[in-house]
């Protein structure tokens, strides 16, 4: 396939102008102009748009109605479908706090689409979210599945998945969190999140191997001109990716502007943190074991605490656009900052000869046109007019 007269994001997140031919799930060669139909290749004309990268949601629990925790193929198929509808062409399944044995059968539902594809976005391996976590900053967390780090207890996880995890969340000021950290990082990236640490905590917790906060803001100590708690920990961290909610409600716009550019063009990430009636209409449905209301595009158990989002990353890129947050960081938050985070740079994140043909074609208004994820291969190619 020759994608044909685009202005593409280059490996460098410049926009240029320049044709895109694919191979098999590979981008073979990128040129200011290719004309070779010597193998009958299909040639599409993408005058007036813009070719990205496909979007990584490295943090989201589901969406149309299916969710991580259901523990089956089938709920994650169901995601990757709706996903990639959306531009999404690789993503974490995220799990909640829980028992060993519903943790364990999410896992193994991972590992199995990570082993046998289903169609439609990749899946990349486990978000782990939980149940490492703070009572006190608990947020949506099922609080009676809350409890202390225990590295034995990742380990058996890490190690009947065949190391599918490839991020785990944990509250540095639990007990035994400090020694947890130090090992685990070893395994996969280690997150802070839910989690009532000051200042000091947080940056132990970075020193110790923590590279990486989740929903940055929400369910974490704020950032105050005396007490900078986790939030100034990551703005004074250069080593440290932070993920941003960016549906509107989950940060304030200003807010959102302000963490962007204190961020950089290399630290910030965009994730959905999605629940099951992301793509539904407005009504009841669960996430953890608990009951949720969506009401116009909020998700909130019924002590009005926020409950993932209904959201997707590609509302998430127009709204920040729309913020005022320039193009160029806005498209690698959610592409290469993310695939960096979890150790993915390599294969998937930017358009370059040779990785993954994993891309988003976007028009002048930020209208999804189509998207190419593993080259088309697997079903996974979507034409929206």
């Amino acid at each position: 396939m020759i994608l044909k007269n685009a202005m593409i994001f280059n490996d460098e997140f410049e926009l240029v102008r320049a044709d895109i031919q694919t191979d098999g799930d590979r981008i073979e060669q990128i040129s200011h102009w290719i004309n070779d139909r010597t193998n009958n290749e299909e040639e599409l004309d993408m005058t007036g748009c813009m070719i990205l990268p496909g979007f990584v949601d490295i943090h989201i629990h589901g969406c149309a109605g299916a969710d991580t925790m259901d523990g089956t193929r089938s709920s994650i198929a169901c995601m990757a479908s709706h996903l990639l509808k959306n531009g999404v062409t690789s993503f974490c399944p995220t799990t909640m706090a829980g028992s060993v044995e519903q943790i364990d059968s999410a896992l193994a539902a991972v590992r199995d689409c990570m082993d046998n594809p289903p169609d439609g976005a990749s899946v990349l391996g486990v978000h782990m979210e939980g149940p490492y976590l703070s009572h006190e900053k608990k947020g949506a967390q099922l609080e009676e599945a809350l409890r202390t780090p225990d590295f034995e207890e990742f380990l058996s996880f890490y190690n009947k998945c065949r190391g599918a995890i490839r991020l785990v969340d944990v509250s540095p000021e639990c007990e035994n969190a400090g020694e947890f950290i130090a090992r685990t990082s070893e395994l996969c990236t280690v997150s802070i999140a839910h989690s009532n640490a000051d200042y000091d905590m947080a940056m132990e917790a970075f020193r110790l191997g923590c590279t990486h906060v989740a929903h940055l803001f929400n369910a974490m100590t704020g950032l105050h001109h005396r007490e900078p708690g986790i939030v100034g920990a990551v703005f004074d961290s250069s080593g440290v990716s932070a993920e941003l909610i960016c549906d509107g409600i989950h940060i304030h716009p200003a807010v959102l502007r302000a963490a962007f550019f204190l961020l950089g063009e290399k630290r910030s990430i965009i994730v959905s943190d999605s629940m099951r009636a992301a793509g539904l209409q407005d009504g009841e449905s669960e996430l953890g074991g608990q009951k949720v209301f969506n009401r116009n595009g909020m998700a909130m158990l019924e002590d009005g605490t926020l409950a993932g989002s209904t959201t997707n990353m590609l509302n998430e890129v127009r709204n920040l656009v729309r913020f005022g947050i320039p193009l160029k960081q806005v498209v690698r938050s959610a592409t290469i900052n993310p695939a960096s985070a979890i150790g993915m740079d390599g294969e998937i994140g930017s358009i370059r000869e040779g990785k993954r043909a994993d891309l988003v074609i976007l028009d002048e208004k930020l209208e999804l046109k189509m998207v190419v994820a593993r080259g088309m291969t697997g079903g996974a190619y979507v034409n929206r007019g």
